[in-house]
């Protein structure tokens, strides 16, 4: 049985960090990508970043280039989402999703599974 479970969030001050955690279980992360996306209140989701299945290829939303980072340990079957220098803007729910191919998009029905999302709300 696939499932998602991230963790991290919470609330912290503009400028500052958080690092996301997306533990997967019911496959590896080397047979599929993994995304990360987020929605706002009112807003439509959004792909923030992902990481290919084997070479570790990743993808950046313009947004948040330069300061997220995204990385994982197959080890541990898990997906971290390093987020530093924070936003008010950055104030989502931030959900790590299974793609059904080992290759990023950010085309959101191209993930077949879904986690159940953290929040992350940022002060100014």
């Amino acid at each position: 049985q696939v499932q998602l479970v991230e963790s991290g969030g919470g609330l912290v001050q503009s400028g500052g960090s958080l690092r996301l955690s997306c533990v997967a279980s019911g496959f590896t992360l080397d047979e599929y990508a993994i995304g990360w996306f987020r929605q706002a209140p009112g807003k439509e989701r959004e792909g923030v970043s992902c990481i290919s299945k084997r070479d570790g290829g990743t993808w950046y939303a313009d947004s948040v280039k330069g300061r997220f980072t995204i990385s994982k340990d197959n080890a541990k079957n898990t997906v971290y989402l390093q987020m530093n220098s924070l936003k008010p803007e950055d104030t989502a729910i931030y959900y790590c999703a299974k793609a059904w191919s080992g290759y990023c998009t950010d085309y959101v029905p191209s993930y077949t599974h879904w986690g159940q999302g953290t929040q992350v709300t940022v002060s100014s």
